[in-house]
């Protein structure tokens, strides 16, 4: 918009220059025309006659020179080197064989003039001689006619400027105009959005759009593949994983040196954290894709997380860890029953492997403003600095050493919950422990 703005603003500024400049030269040589003439009608009025130059004035040769300005008229008559008749301080160039009318602009009396003046010989009976002819015209209604035309030019130049600018804005905001949907399109999609855009755009715009298009699905399938691969590839280290266990466990039962014994533990831990990490990175390839291709039941959120807290109470009994539930019942949401599950079993472990013994972990249900589940224990909490940080893949706090996890929990919890239109707040609870909301 700047640039056809200025282009349009220095258009206009050389159009007002040349406009000005053509109509100053009509108007001089229209002025020029008649000092011509009227010059020309006293030098034709000139004769010899016994001997001596007579010059009759036509009556036209001044009346033609009548301005609305009044302007002054000055002229002069020369016989070779002496004045005739006239103002004999008047200005004259060196004329020399010179048919043409001659043309200058002088200073006259503290005046500005213009002056036209032409010279012929004149022969007759034993003489031989030049006559020269000058008549000069102040310049106040040529002032006053250039002024005019440059208001009228300006007037002409401001229009033309506006309605260039008019026209800028308009093309601009009909450039920029989808540009900033397609702009807004593409913000307002997921991280994991992919889709090819299928806005309507100005052909200009069409073979950018196909080139994003063609690149976000390199970069899609590219996404795919890793994916799988990483869901692979779990499920093939799972597998001998337990197998390694059951054969380690075994083995435990059988040695009765206590170094070995406690060789062996070690093994047997490394090999649940191992077992764990493949299981979370198969659940996060799953979540990644179910997430692009989110699948919406009717499903009672509270009934669903009850559901979760009964799976867990085994574990949870082993801790003497106890769940107290309160809240809104039934909650029903629209969402991926899959999902919810995967996100709620996380939390809900990761709370069960934080907490201490003998503790309380409570579940509250919110049915509003939003379906909600808040999750408090009394384990060590988050630590302040890093609660921005947790959530995001392989990310395990500095308090969380020696606790067996893989960093992918609470991310694949966010992961849901954005998935959802929700989101996933950690806090730390004014007593001790941590307090995590699941919203939807």
């Amino acid at each position: 918009m700047i640039t056809l703005i200025g282009g349009a603003a220095i258009l206009t500024v050389v159009l007002f220059l040349v406009v000005r400049s053509f109509s100053a030269q009509i108007a001089q040589q229209s002025q020029d025309n008649v000092l011509g003439a009227s010059a020309r009608s006293i030098l034709d009025a000139a004769v010899i006659r016994d001997g001596q130059v007579e010059v009759d004035f036509p009556y036209a040769s001044f009346s033609m020179l009548s301005t609305p300005s009044d302007d002054r008229i000055f002229y002069v008559i020369y016989q070779d080197d002496k004045v005739l008749s006239g103002y004999h301080d008047l200005p004259l160039p060196t004329l020399l064989d010179d048919p043409d009318t001659k043309f200058l602009t002088n200073s006259y009396l503290d005046e500005t003039v213009r002056q036209a003046v032409v010279s012929r010989q004149l022969v007759g009976a034993g003489l031989r001689t030049r006559i020269t002819v000058s008549v000069a015209q102040t310049q106040e209604n040529f002032a006053g006619t250039l002024a005019r035309i440059s208001r009228n030019a300006l007037i002409f130049g401001a229009g033309f400027f506006c309605l260039s600018l008019l026209l800028a804005l308009w093309t601009t905001s009909a450039t920029i105009g989808p540009l900033r949907r397609l702009a807004n399109s593409v913000a307002q999609r997921g991280p994991k959005d992919l889709r090819p855009i299928a806005k309507p755009v100005p052909s200009e715009m069409a073979p950018l759009v196909s080139s994003l298009n063609t690149l976000m699905g390199r970069l899609g399938q590219s996404l795919n593949q890793s994916e799988e691969f990483i869901a692979e590839a779990a499920h093939r280290v799972r597998t001998p994983l337990a197998t390694v266990r059951s054969h380690a466990e075994a083995t435990l039962h059988r040695v009765d040196k206590e170094d070995n014994r406690n060789a062996l533990k070690a093994m047997i831990r490394a090999i649940d954290e191992s077992s764990r990490a493949a299981g979370q990175l198969l659940d996060h390839a799953m979540i990644t894709f179910r997430t692009d291709h989110l699948e919406r039941h009717e499903v009672d959120f509270a009934a669903l997380v009850d559901d979760v807290i009964d799976r867990l109470n085994p574990v949870a009994e082993m801790k003497d860890v106890e769940f107290t539930t309160r809240g809104d019942r039934p909650i029903i949401v629209s969402g991926d029953p899959i999902l919810l599950q995967n996100a709620v079993r996380n939390l809900i472990d990761n709370a069960l492997k934080y907490s201490p013994s003998e503790s309380e972990i409570a579940v509250e249900l919110r049915a509003t403003p939003s379906p909600r589940l808040i999750l408090q224990d009394q384990g060590p909490g988050f630590v302040p600095e890093e609660i921005e940080t947790l959530s995001m893949r392989f990310t395990r706090g500095r308090n969380a050493q020696g606790t067996v996890g893989s960093g992918l929990g609470l991310a694949i919890a966010q992961d849901v919950a954005m998935a959802h239109g929700g989101a996933l707040v950690l806090e730390n609870r004014k007593e001790e422990g941590a307090c995590v909301t699941f919203s939807l």
